[in-house]
């Protein structure tokens, strides 16, 4: 969909990231080209920046003494003293260095290449069986039995979770992240606040049972996050805590939204569908990344400046909160040729799914190795699966993904 001229201007005039109508959630794409188009560094009526340019979103992300990812200022008034404060406070995404240093050196270190490389047959494993466990029920949801499975089995192993614990995570992980939408509700954030302290209690409990009985730390992540770095500075308890909840949430909700919308998009791209299916692994890699940029798990991020700055051509004082838009800079057309197009050989495809910069997603080797075998996989089993039913999207602006997604596999 393109809105006509007019209609796009006064669109752009009118947005309002608080007060979204529900077409956006649908399909935010057009109001983002709208906004390229005629107000690509928009005031938002509370007082910040929506930038939809990828031109002036890449050097925001490169800059990060400028543009501070902290985001105690932000949420401290609008979370106020709660869990949920403590946790987004404290979590690796939303910290500057030294302590966005000292934190991800520990996270890097438990997902390096060797530990990813080591997960892959375990992976697979688990691909195949659900694939077979589809097989059997032919009318499926391939978010609950395929799309969201993956994340919270790879992260629960990751974690040393036992199978038979591991049911509220998904929930656990919505409630989090739907407390940072635009708009707070009452509802997410009770949903919320509730999710971050029925999460730690258990993760308490499973740390103290992890120190007591150590595991390898070249296999069970929580191990090596506990043991941290021989020549570096040892993660606090509290510290430790927050940044598996962050694991949880970063590796599933993003991987979930991939894989789920990578399988909505063939579905509407059928000889897309078909290259996949006929190529498999050989293509699964540059399919993955253009499922990253046409329909990004993540759309919005958030900077706040720590002096005057200058962005696309608007200056800005100190303390000015900027809405990084993900998804329209990943559809700009001075970067990506026919944007709107699902193409799985593009190349280049320099997108910002992933972010950049000192914050690019520390998971996202992991995160490409899941999509790559659980795509791949998928299309060889199920090469014409159809969507069955209406898909239910989260009702989401900052992650984009579904809720259900029905089909039939066989």
């Amino acid at each position: 969909m393109t809105f006509p001229p007019a209609a796009a201007r006064e669109i752009a005039a009118g947005f309002d990231l608080k007060a979204l109508p529900p077409q956006f959630y649908a399909d935010p794409f057009p109001y983002y080209r709208a906004l390229r188009e005629h107000e690509p560094v928009k005031r938002l009526p509370d007082g910040s920046w929506l930038l939809t340019r990828y031109d002036d979103i890449v050097p925001v992300y490169r800059d990060h003494k400028a543009f501070s990812s902290d985001k105690k200022k932000e949420f401290g008034p609008k979370f106020g003293p709660s869990p949920l404060l403590e946790h987004h406070t404290t979590s690796l995404i939303f910290n500057d260095p030294p302590l966005h240093t000292h934190v991800r050196r520990a996270i890097v270190g438990a997902l390096s290449q060797r530990h990813i490389a080591a997960m892959e047959a375990g992976l697979r494993h688990l691909v195949g069986g659900l694939l077979s466990a589809m097989e059997e029920k032919r009318e499926v949801d391939l978010v609950t039995d395929f799309a969201a499975a993956i994340p919270i089995g790879i992260i629960g192993n990751l974690l040393g979770i036992p199978e038979s614990e591991r049911a509220p995570l998904r929930d656990w992980s919505l409630a989090i992240l739907g407390a940072l939408e635009p708009v707070l509700t009452s509802e997410r954030a009770t949903a919320g606040n509730a999710a971050v302290s029925e999460f730690l209690a258990y993760l308490k409990l499973l740390v103290d049972e992890r120190r007591a009985h150590l595991r390898d730390p070249h296999v069970d992540v929580l191990t090596r996050l506990i043991l941290g770095e021989e020549d570096g500075e040892r993660l606090t308890e509290n510290q430790l805590l927050h940044q598996c909840v962050f694991l949880l949430n970063a590796g599933h909700e993003t991987t979930t939204n991939l894989i789920g919308n990578a399988l909505h998009a063939l579905a509407d791209w059928p000889q897309e569908k078909a290259k996949l299916a006929a190529a498999g692994e050989a293509i699964a890699a540059s399919a993955v990344e253009e499922f990253l940029r046409f329909e990004s798990p993540v759309q919005l991020g958030n900077r706040i400046t720590t002096q005057e700055v200058v962005v696309g051509g608007i200056p800005m004082p100190p303390d000015t909160r900027i809405n990084i838009g993900i998804g329209g800079a990943n559809r700009d057309p001075a970067q990506f040729r026919d944007p709107d197009r699902l193409d799985l050989a593009r190349q280049p495809n320099r997108h910002l799914a992933f972010a950049f910069g000192i914050h690019t997603c520390a998971g996202l080797n992991l995160a490409r190795l899941e999509a790559q075998v659980a795509l791949s996989g998928f299309l060889a089993r199920f090469p014409d699966y159809e969507l069955s039913g209406e898909p239910a999207r989260g009702g989401r602006a900052r992650f984009r993904g579904f809720l259900r997604l029905p089909a039939r596999v066989a």
